[in-house]
């Protein structure tokens, strides 16, 4: 895999990852202050949503980089 494959997959694995950690622990406030939105969670933990979806995306793009090395899977005609 070349390098803008790899930082490709990275990007893509990398938002789909993050996308699926935002959900996990949010929780809304139980009174939430006027003007604010009752969906919105009280400790996002943005932070740590983007080092696991950091971590996954660098194992993922490893493994699918091995994968096309290997022969298993032929991109090319």
């Amino acid at each position: 895999m070349s390098l803008v494959g790899a930082i490709v997959t990275f990007c893509m694995t990398w938002w789909l990852f993050f996308l699926m950690a935002l959900p996990f622990g949010s929780v809304p406030p139980e009174h939430p202050e006027p003007g604010h939105a009752t969906s919105a969670p009280e400790k996002p933990r943005l932070l740590l949503k983007v080092a696991v979806a950091t971590a996954l995306a660098g194992l993922a793009t490893w493994g699918i980089s091995l994968v096309i090395e290997s022969g298993l899977v032929s991109l090319r005609p």
